[in-house]
């Protein structure tokens, strides 16, 4: 069984930055994709950032050149960096990972932007 350690959110104001970490451990030695997903009351989860265990990398285009994400493969962790946030960023992000056909997600680490 899969086990995430997140760590990163919190508070900060417009324009700010944080940065997310989630180490995995526990579940397959190798991972196809890990990254972060963001979920809002009412809206549904939706991807921000991927990197892929071929080096291909996924940015949702609301992120893109504010968020970067890294990624130990050897290790089993992914960061996110996030800059110039905006209130809007507000939401509960979650790290995932992908095996082959199964998904793994982390509890969850609130970020909150605002003046």
């Amino acid at each position: 069984q899969v086990k995430f350690e997140e760590s990163g959110g919190g508070w900060v104001q417009p324009g700010g930055s944080l940065t997310l970490s989630c180490a995995a451990s526990g579940g397959p030695l190798s991972f196809r994709a890990m990254g972060w997903y963001r979920q809002t009351a009412g809206k549904p989860r939706e991807v921000i950032a991927q990197k892929f265990s071929d080096g291909y990398t996924f940015i949702h285009n609301d992120v893109k050149g504010r968020f970067t994400v890294t990624r130990d493969n050897d290790e089993n962790t992914v960061t996110l960096q996030m800059n110039s946030l905006k209130p809007e960023d507000t939401a509960v992000y979650y790290c995932h990972a992908k095996a082959g056909d199964r998904n793994f997600w982390g509890q969850g680490t609130l970020v909150t932007v605002s003046s």
